[in-house]
């Protein structure tokens, strides 16, 4: 994802528009290996993330890497009872990247009133992920093509492991070996199938949930960040 950068770093102006700390509570929500907490504590040193994902093998490369600057716990997002693992509420932010795309359109909706409960009022969300724009069909179809020919390009140059090359190798490690076997236990068939909605099914979903605003706040190809203030 060449623009992961960009991307993220959008996401994070963001929060430093809504705060007025240099303290932040943020939720990294499905936040794997840590991408984001990593930005977020670059950006804001004092902040107070939680980070929350189900992964074994992601979360075991979470918490080495980030110690004690963060809490990383392990909270299932298919279950609506999954705030009970959280330690605080009244987030400043919640932020995801990639993640949520596995979750079926019942329980997305679900979660984006839960996840409005969770936040402060004024309250930053940003979730980043594949969303086309519905009114450039044409264009978003050749810039995805366009995307996955340079991305098997690097693979076939070996400048970038796949997502199933990294998972292979992972499998073969004597650490994280045991935690990708428990993984696949967790997600015996992978995870639900992967669907991409348009923007404009999360904007309405977060309307729907009682977000007083919601709006694009970036794009690259066929990949947006949705925002939305409680």
């Amino acid at each position: 994802m060449p623009d992961r950068e960009e991307r993220l770093a959008a996401m994070l102006d963001a929060v430093e528009a809504v705060v007025d700390t240099d303290s932040p509570r943020l939720l990294d929500l499905a936040g794997g290996t840590g991408t984001i907490t990593l930005r977020t504590l670059a950006r804001f040193p004092r902040a107070r993330v939680t980070l929350v994902d189900l992964d074994p093998a992601l979360l075991a490369l979470a918490r080495a890497s980030l110690g004690d600057r963060a809490v990383v716990l392990a909270a299932d997002l298919a279950r609506p009872d999954w705030p009970g693992r959280l330690p605080h509420r009244d987030y400043d932010a919640v932020l995801t990247a990639t993640a949520l795309h596995w979750l079926p359109a019942e329980r997305l909706t679900e979660l984006y009133g839960e996840l409005r409960d969770l936040l402060r009022p004024g309250g930053l969300f940003v979730n980043a992920d594949r969303m086309p724009d519905d009114a450039l069909p044409t264009l978003t179809d050749r810039l995805t093509a366009r995307a996955r020919e340079r991305r098997a390009a690097r693979y076939a140059a070996g400048a970038a492991l796949s997502w199933s090359d990294w998972w292979a190798r992972a499998g073969a490690d004597p650490v994280l070996g045991p935690l990708v076997r428990r993984r696949h236990e967790i997600y015996p068939t992978g995870h639900s199938p992967e669907w991409n909605p348009p923007v404009s099914w999360h904007l309405g979903a977060l309307t729907a949930a009682g977000f007083t605003e919601a709006g694009t706040l970036w794009r690259g190809g066929a990949d947006a960040a949705v925002a939305a203030l409680r």
